[in-house]
């Protein structure tokens, strides 16, 4: 299969003294699933790398005649990420206020720790954690509680990534 691109000649809004991340951004937003970015510039963006690989996007870069550069972002085949049903645009959420490495502790203080943690912080903050295994019995608890997730394994399954965004109160069962 061929890659799709959506084309962004961003050179015209450099020329004209304009920021073009929004423009940019914006873009992105309107991709289709599996569709990449096609980016115009009159010099390597690289502070746009960092940000388009947490969108999940690989980058190459060819240099045009007259010392342009032509970007190509092409998403990356992701991982399969699991959501709680209450998740509301987690690509969204604020960046954690607390990251956890639990992923040398035994269930169920990865859990535990989670939890305690969560009771700490307001509500919209979010917490990134790394564990060991897949938390199957810490979906239902947080959902219990009011609060969204989603999470998924790394690229080689050796850790589970989860990010939790605490909610406004329990939901009484």
């Amino acid at each position: 299969m061929t890659q799709e691109f959506k084309e962004l000649d961003v050179r015209p809004i450099l020329r004209n003294g304009g920021e073009p991340f929004e423009a940019i951004m914006t873009a992105v937003g309107a991709l289709q699933p599996g569709q990449g970015l096609k980016l115009f510039a009159p010099f390597k963006p690289q502070p746009l790398y960092r940000v388009m690989d947490a969108k999940g996007f690989d980058h190459d870069v060819v240099e045009l005649d007259g010392g342009d550069f032509e970007v190509r972002f092409t998403p990356r085949l992701e991982e399969a990420v699991a959501l709680s049903e209450n998740a509301v645009s987690p690509e969204l959420w604020a960046e954690p206020s607390v990251e956890l490495d639990l992923s040398d502790l035994d269930p169920p203080e990865p859990m535990q720790r989670i939890l305690a943690e969560a009771e700490t912080l307001g509500a919209g903050e979010v917490i990134f954690a790394v564990l060991a295994r897949e938390p199957v019995f810490l979906f239902p608890e947080l959902t219990r509680r009011g609060h969204q997730w989603v999470g998924n394994f790394d690229r080689d399954g050796s850790a589970y990534r989860i990010m939790i965004r605490v909610g406004t109160g329990a939901v009484n069962a």
